[in-house]
């Protein structure tokens, strides 16, 4: 018996597989198959945390993929998005007559607006026929030629084409000699033009409608010799009943032509169907519209998306039903995509940037001009002090030439408030308002036009400050509510310090400097890139750049492009984010904001660097779309792993089939052994009592 079979016998005799013996000298032996399978089943215990490893994995891959059909239906919707010809390109429109004329299509260059349109006339087709013949089935002989507008004339002639045809001429063939061989021959001739045969009670004629409508289109029918040689009546006649004519109209005023009724790009971007004539005097409005009605509901699909995967990836932080954890619990993809997603919605859309440097650390020189639409706040700093007691603060500008606007409210003591306003006054002044008066906005003309007004204030400007305080005997409180800005466009300089003089200098430069506006830099594979943010959403917070900015490193100009929207967040949109990472969507302020300023909402999803472009590439850097996405990683990890550990489990069950195999034989033939030992210890006693002359089985 090998040594392996005594090891393992060995183990049972501790009770580890269950083997019993019973009387060694019984001759019973021992059950084989069970012994077997217990050894078999301490040697599959190697492979229990294998097991158990990949079960986990497996249950990691149906949440992986989970969460991967999630990013995909988001991705889909930003699809939507951020595609030029998408769902924020599609126009609505309206005819407020579609008996004189019907809208059918309105492309993304079609801009929302009213136009009028009136129709005076509209476009026909020229058309003709050859006089009838009884029977379509008459033999034709002869030829005419035919031409369209000014175009290639084509001679048609029935009959084999000749030995040296003419180059000019299509020929119907040997035998075909009908109406239907003629219009056949015609049709293929690329003349140009449509040709039938009608038959009514009269007979058949062959019919010829021009392929082009309008004026340019009239058919030219010369040359004519064809004639029927089964009733022979001469030359079949060629009658024009329609000649070709071009629609006429005006849009918005204007005088136009048409050479056909389906009328395309008058109005940029769309196409109408005129059907009849104005009546006199009528003007039909033509109404382009966004579409917003399925730009909402494509918003409202992407919140409900994004907190389906929120609410996904939220579960996978906690327990199952059973009470253990989910398979990503705790797990660093988990809290990656988390972290992903927040930046991503979080991301401030860009008003503008300027162009790509190669490298981040080259020297820049010179500086840039920023203006805010809405101005800059001129803020007043100064307590408000109490009666009896003699208060003053300070309002602070920009620049002490800078142009203001706006108004400030100013009350000394217990007296009137008196409101301040910059600029001329206008035919109906309001009440308890003073007007510095045209020209009169820079800090030092304010300051001096306060002190002259006998408003119980004294006002001095220094510099960029205009320090306000109580006149003498004038006590109380000083209450100011300044609503002055600074409409200056304000100048930030390269940092000359080395090491400074960077992008990363410029945008710091212009952070510190507090002027409305957020700098930061962006790094992607076309290089690095200044990227500005107005501090301010709307209309007010757009942005006018003029850089001066030279890469001294490539002796370049760095050119600022306009980012071409004036919303900066979700939150522009009505979209707010909730304490649990979800989103909320506030219909309202989204139809608000499509009506009145639909071509920023355009430019948040789709302009470069625009938050639609960067969420867009969050999701696909998140998925399971592109092989780089986390959750992709995360799925191939786990694949590689789980390929390792069905190896190793494929092996060891290899190892213990052969085992298998080996302890079945050999136990199998120590059982033979242990079925012997009975016979051959009565031989042993046999022998024994040969020898000694002793009876073991006597009774004496």
């Amino acid at each position: 018996m090998d040594a392996r079979l005594l090891d393992l016998l060995a183990e049972d005799a501790m009770g580890t597989v269950g083997l019993s013996f019973g009387s060694p000298t019984s001759g019973a032996g021992f059950d084989v198959s069970s012994t077997v399978a217990s050894i078999v089943s301490n040697l599959q215990d190697v492979e229990t945390p294998w097991k158990t490893q990949l079960t986990s994995l497996q249950s990691q891959d149906t949440a992986i993929s989970s969460l991967g059909t999630l990013f995909s239906s988001l991705s889909n919707d930003m699809s939507s998005l951020t595609d030029l010809e998408g769902i924020l390109s599609e126009k609505t429109g309206s005819s407020s007559d579609t008996n004189v004329l019907s809208l059918t299509a309105a492309n993304s260059t079609a801009i929302a607006g009213t136009h009028t349109v009136e129709v005076t006339s509209l476009a026909t087709t020229s058309s003709g026929y050859l006089a009838a013949i009884p029977l379509a089935s008459d033999t034709l002989s002869g030829s005419f030629t035919l031409q369209v507008g000014s175009g290639r004339a084509q001679t048609i002639m029935i009959g084999a084409a000749p030995s040296s045809p003419n180059a000019n001429t299509i020929y119907t063939g040997s035998g075909v000699d009908t109406l239907a061989g003629l219009a056949a021959a015609i049709n293929s001739s690329g003349v140009g033009i449509d040709a039938s045969v009608l038959t009514d009670s009269s007979g058949s004629q062959l019919s010829l409608v021009s392929g082009t409508s309008g004026a340019l289109g009239n058919l030219t029918v010369s040359a004519n010799s064809i004639s029927d040689t089964t009733t022979p009546s001469g030359t079949l006649a060629y009658s024009s009943p329609v000649s070709g004519l071009d629609a006429h109209l005006t849009v918005d005023g204007d005088p136009l032509t048409s050479a056909s009724n389906t009328v395309a790009n008058l109005i940029p971007g769309v196409t109408f169907q005129l059907l009849a004539p104005s009546s006199t005097g009528e003007q039909v409005q033509v109404v382009i519209g966004n579409d917003n009605t399925d730009v909402e509901s494509t918003v409202n699909q992407f919140v409900t998306h994004y907190n389906s995967l929120i609410s996904a990836m939220n579960t996978q932080e906690g327990n199952d039903s059973s009470g253990n954890p989910e398979p990503l619990f705790g797990s660093p993809t988990l809290s990656l995509l988390q972290q992903q997603l927040m930046n991503g919605v979080n991301t401030e859309n860009p008003n503008g940037y300027l162009d790509s440097i190669k490298n981040s650390s080259d020297t820049l020189s010179g500086s840039i001009l920023i203006a805010v639409a809405g101005g800059l706040p001129v803020n007043y700093a100064g307590a408000s002090g109490t009666d009896g007691v003699t208060t003053s603060g300070t309002l602070t500008s920009f620049g002490a030439n800078d142009t203001l606007s706006g108004s400030i409210s100013i009350q000394a003591g217990d007296g009137t408030t008196q409101t301040v306003v910059i600029g001329a006054e206008p035919s109906q002044p309001a009440a308890d308002t003073l007007y510095t008066g045209s020209g009169v906005n820079t800090l030092s003309g304010v300051a001096a036009f306060i002190a002259n007004a006998n408003i119980g204030v004294t006002a001095s400007a220094a510099n960029n400050a205009m320090t306000l305080s109580l006149s003498s005997g004038t006590t109380g409180a000083l209450t100011v509510n300044s609503s002055i800005v600074d409409t200056t466009a304000q100048s930030v300089s390269v940092p000359t310090s080395t090491g400074n003089n960077t992008l990363g200098g410029l945008a710091g430069a212009i952070n510190s400097a507090h002027i409305g506006v957020s700098a930061n830099v962006v790094t992607g594979s076309t290089g690095s890139q200044l990227v500005l943010v107005s501090d301010t959403a709307g209309s007010s917070g757009a942005l006018t750049v003029t850089p001066s900015i030279t890469d001294t490193t490539t002796n370049t100009s760095l050119n600022y492009n306009n980012g071409g929207s004036d919303i900066n967040s979700l939150t522009s949109l009505g979209i707010s984010v909730n304490n649990d990472g979800s989103l909320a969507l506030d219909a309202t302020s989204l139809d608000s904001v499509l009506n009145s300023d639909y071509s920023s909402v355009v430019g948040f999803f789709q302009n470069a660097n625009s938050w639609g472009q960067t969420f867009s590439n969050v999701l696909t850097d998140s998925g399971t779309t592109a092989g780089t996405g986390i959750l992709a990683l995360a799925s191939s990890s786990n694949s590689n792993i789980e390929s390792t550990l069905n190896a190793d489990i494929s092996k060891e069950n290899s190892l213990i089939s052969a085992q298998q195999t080996s302890l079945t034989a050999e136990l199998n033939s120590a059982n033979e052994i242990m079925q012997q030992l009975p016979s051959q210890l009565d031989g042993v006693n046999e022998l024994y009592s040969a020898i000694t002359g002793y009876n073991q089985s006597s009774n004496g």
